[in-house]
């Protein structure tokens, strides 16, 4: 969290490529496609903030801010929301989350005025269970990626059409996984802008800035838990783990397929059990 130098908060004509893109944000905004390079250059050393920044300037009102109601997602809740108030705030409810981030969620939200748009799966948890099973307790990755299709991937999919949203931003952080290790701060994912403010903060960086504004953790940190999603399929840390991510998805793997590719080309080379 550390205070970088001021940078550029408007992008200049030399960052827009003028050629076509395969990617075309599914949107009614009309945006030239921008050089990834460029503005990756640009804001290697930029604050949080002034990255946040430059996307409202840039994206406007196809601009949307993706939350879990995670552990520390009252940082990038509160960071967002005091630059751009009115902000979409996309949450993906599976039905299958802790009483506590329900809660957690109804305080944050009433705390920080969120504007929130929560998303679910078309299949209700008891008619995904009647067709499917309780996929979580077959034991493998297949399984696990079905479940996070249907109630993850397909309603955050439709959430960012349905918003008409240009580029979303997302608490991620390089340290997470090995996949969140190898992006940028603004990248593209299935022909949308992606931005990654706090991309290169440390868990220190996360602690400090919810001590300086006094923002609360998800209840379950105090139960030893450092990562928290459905109630099945997350376990609070223990001396034997070796990484964080090993209490989620029983340890067989660590993306849920909300921050992964989605279209062939890119699900080809990256495939969310291999993560």
């Amino acid at each position: 969290m550390a205070g970088a130098s001021p940078r550029q908060s408007s992008i200049s004509t030399a960052d827009r490529i003028p050629t076509s893109s395969p990617h075309q944000p599914p949107s009614s905004f009309d945006l030239e496609p921008l050089d990834l390079e460029r503005l990756n250059a640009t804001y290697a050393q930029a604050s949080a903030e002034e990255l946040i920044q430059w996307g409202v300037e840039t994206f406007g009102q196809g601009l949307a801010l993706s939350t879990s109601f995670g552990i520390q997602s009252a940082v990038m809740l509160h960071m967002v929301t005091q630059i751009a108030p009115e902000i979409p705030v996309i949450w993906v409810d599976t039905g299958y989350l802790p009483a506590e981030t329900y809660r957690f969620a109804d305080q944050l939200t009433e705390r920080l005025q969120l504007n929130l748009k929560a998303y679910q799966s078309p299949l209700s948890p008891a008619h995904m269970e009647a067709r499917y099973g309780r996929l979580w307790e077959q034991g493998t990755v297949e399984a696990l990626n079905q479940y996070d299709h249907i109630r993850k991937v397909e309603p955050m999919q439709r959430a960012l059409r349905e918003l008409n949203t240009q580029a979303w931003l997302a608490g991620l952080r390089a340290q997470q996984t090995g996949h969140r290790n190898s992006l940028q701060p603004i990248g593209l994912q299935n022909g949308l802008y992606k931005l990654l403010p706090i991309l290169t903060w440390t868990s220190r960086d996360v602690y400090q800035y919810l001590i300086h504004h006094d923002l609360p953790y998800h209840p379950y940190f105090d139960q030893g838990y450092v990562t928290v999603g459905d109630w099945h399929s997350s376990r609070p840390l223990s001396a034997a783990d070796d990484d964080e991510r090993d209490t989620r998805f029983q340890g067989l793997k660590q993306e849920c397929g909300i921050h992964l590719p989605q279209t062939p080309e890119e699900a080809d080379s990256l495939d969310s059990s291999a993560l």
